[in-house]
C-alpha cells in the first residue's frame, strides 16, 4: 500500500490500447502519467510553466495488466529555486477471480520539474 503522506494525482483504468504484445501494459505508458502526476504535483506549489528535466531511477516492480486501476501518487520532496523535485509511487488495483482485489505496486520515481519562462530558460519559482 502507498504512504499515505502522498496525495493522488491520477487514477486510471488500463485499456486494450495501452497493451505491448505479450499482453501486459507498455512501461512507456506508465512513464507518461508519472510525468503527468509530477506535473500536477508542481502545479500545486507554484503557477507556472514546468517542463520535466529528469526522471530518476524508475524501476518496474511488477507487470501492469489490463483491466488494472493504477494510481500514481505524488509529493514534493524538494522545492529549488528554479525546480521542484517530486516523489511519484505506483500502484496497481488488480480484480483476480475468486481472491478479490488487492494492490501491488508497480514502481516509483524522483521527478525534476523546472519552472520556464515564456522562453524556455529556468525561471525562479517564487516571485520575490
Amino acid at each position: 500500500m502507498v504512504d499515505k503522506r502522498y496525495d493522488p494525482a491520477i487514477r486510471v483504468i488500463m485499456m486494450p490500447k495501452d497493451t505491448n504484445a505479450r499482453g501486459t501494459i507498455f512501461g512507456g505508458v506508465i512513464l507518461s502519467y508519472i510525468d503527468q502526476a509530477a506535473a500536477i504535483e508542481a502545479h500545486k506549489q507554484a503557477d507556472k510553466n514546468f517542463v520535466t528535466k529528469a526522471m530518476n531511477a524508475v524501476e518496474f516492480l511488477a507487470p501492469v495488466h489490463l483491466g488494472d486501476v493504477v494510481s500514481f501518487y505524488a509529493r514534493t520532496i524538494r522545492l529549488g529555486r528554479t525546480s521542484i523535485t517530486v516523489e511519484v509511487e505506483v500502484e496497481a488495483e488488480r480484480f483476480c477471480e475468486n481472491q478479490g482485489k488487492h494492490f501491488v505496486k508497480v514502481t516509483e520515481a524522483e521527478v525534476v520539474c523546472v519552472a520556464v519562462d515564456q522562453n524556455g530558460r529556468p525561471t525562479p519559482i517564487r516571485d520575490k
